[in-house]
């Protein structure tokens, strides 16, 4: 069997049990999940937010770090292969009956069900970027399928949707440019039952925010470094085990480290936001905190860094594209729907043109990531298209949002449909930084 069908096989093993779960006939008990969220959530700061899982400096039993081999054809073509579209369907169908009914409530109390990301840990996601020498299940990576993946759950709830997909980017991080000594200490987590949350910390609390202009400083100190500094939009703050923190490193520029919650001198703090509030952003304070050498990631490669910012924004294109989606697939039979003056508003001009500008905008979206995210997987320069993606998706994306909302009336003003949501994930994800990864 190869890899590749193991994998079909893990996924397909946890739709079964998603779809045997009592946990979908629950969310018609508003108070209880809510009941069960609130238990989760965690407020105010405090230096022992996280019990350290307790990851220990190990001797690499392999002498070079083992990468997954990327897969891209050799001609350029965006078409889904076969089983790309096969696990498509899967997560399609995870988004309808997972993700969407929980998404309003988890919105209100910004956090995410301990249960839906359980189920959703259950179907394989935060292994995809592993390789299978080391517990994964593919042999090759694709920033594709994790385009098609982050899309297709997106258009349940974005922001269940983030908090699903954060830990991943710290295990993609590791794949892609940890060392053996690293990918043994911290990614062979990642493929236990009991996998750590993680998080991706690269943004700071300051407007028109710079990735490549950062205060959050690291200095070497010994044989180790240490951080200070303020991370904000940190995903699944106040549950996290494990930070990649991204930090200006005194002499060479930004770089990567990898930070353990609840060591000396971390504060996690949740700090709700606007848009993805499931996602229980917050903020991440280092004072002092001092790690060894081996958490410096790809030794402060700056090639390295663009890349990591380049990746991030194209997983944000893809949540993106599915909540955009999301909004259109609600609209369409809406305004058909919908009367005014004795005939359905889908009649008038301006609606139908809207209707129809908010498609093209969408492919226009949706291209543009899937040719950065190929490029990825082919080896070639990809941070101009990736750029250009998601300056599409942040002039774009948030007006088909509004426009969404405003031809809802009335009904998009209010939490009965979900397009208000959906608006604000859209402005949210055209400011992100960091926090995903293809």
């Amino acid at each position: 069997m190869s890899a590749l069908e193991q994998g079909m096989g893990l996924a397909l093993a946890g739709l079964r049990r998603v779809a045997s779960s009592d946990l979908v006939d629950r969310y018609g008990q508003r108070e209880r999940l809510e009941r069960v969220i609130r238990s989760g959530v965690r407020q105010g700061f405090g230096a022992a937010t996280t019990a350290a899982r307790g990851f220990k400096m190990v001797t690499p039993t392999r002498s070079q770090p083992v990468r997954q081999e990327p897969r891209a054809p050799k001609l350029f073509d965006l078409t889904p292969s076969e089983e790309q579209q096969m696990l498509v369907a899967m997560f399609d169908e995870v988004a309808a009956e997972v993700l969407r009914p929980a998404g309003r409530c988890a919105d209100d109390v910004a956090a995410a069900p301990a249960e839906v990301m359980a189920q959703l840990n259950e179907l394989g996601l935060l292994s995809l970027g592993v390789p299978s020498e080391l517990g994964g299940v593919l042999d090759e990576r694709s920033a594709v399928l994790s385009v098609l993946a982050a899309s297709s759950l997106a258009h349940g709830d974005p922001g269940l949707t983030v908090a699903a997909l954060a830990p991943a980017a710290v295990a993609n991080l590791l794949s892609l440019y940890g060392t053996a000594g690293q990918q043994e200490r911290w990614l062979t987590a990642f493929t236990g039952e009991d996998a750590p949350v993680a998080s991706f910390a690269m943004m700071e609390p300051r407007a028109l925010f710079d990735p490549t202009v950062l205060r959050t400083t690291a200095r070497r100190e010994g044989d180790g470094f240490v951080l200070d500094g303020l991370k904000s939009m940190v995903a699944r703050v106040a549950d996290a085990e494990l930070f990649v923190v991204a930090a200006e490193l005194e002499g060479s520029g930004p770089a990567l480290f990898m930070v353990e919650g609840g060591v000396a001198g971390v504060t996690q703090r949740v700090e709700p936001t606007m848009g993805v509030r499931a996602a229980a952003f917050g903020e991440l304070q280092l004072v002092g905190v001092r790690l060894d050498a081996d958490a410096l990631l790809a030794d402060g490669s700056a090639e390295v860094y663009s890349e990591v910012i380049a990746r991030s924004r194209i997983a944000w294109c893809a949540v993106a594209i599915g909540a955009a989606q999301a909004t259109l697939d609600l609209l369409i039979p809406y305004v058909k729907q919908r009367t005014a003056f004795g005939e359905p508003i889908a009649y008038r001009q301006a609606v139908a043109f809207t209707i129809s500008d908010i498609a093209i905008e969408l492919e226009g979206m949706r291209l543009a990531t899937w040719r950065a995210a190929s490029l990825a997987d082919r080896g070639k320069p990809f941070a101009q298209e990736a750029a250009i993606a998601r300056q599409l998706v942040a002039a774009h994306g948030k007006q088909i949002g509004s426009d969404g909302v405003q031809l809802l009336g009335g009904h998009g003003f209010v939490k009965e449909y979900p397009v208000e949501r959906w608006y604000r994930d859209l402005t949210g994800a055209g400011l992100a930084e960091g926090v995903l990864l293809v």
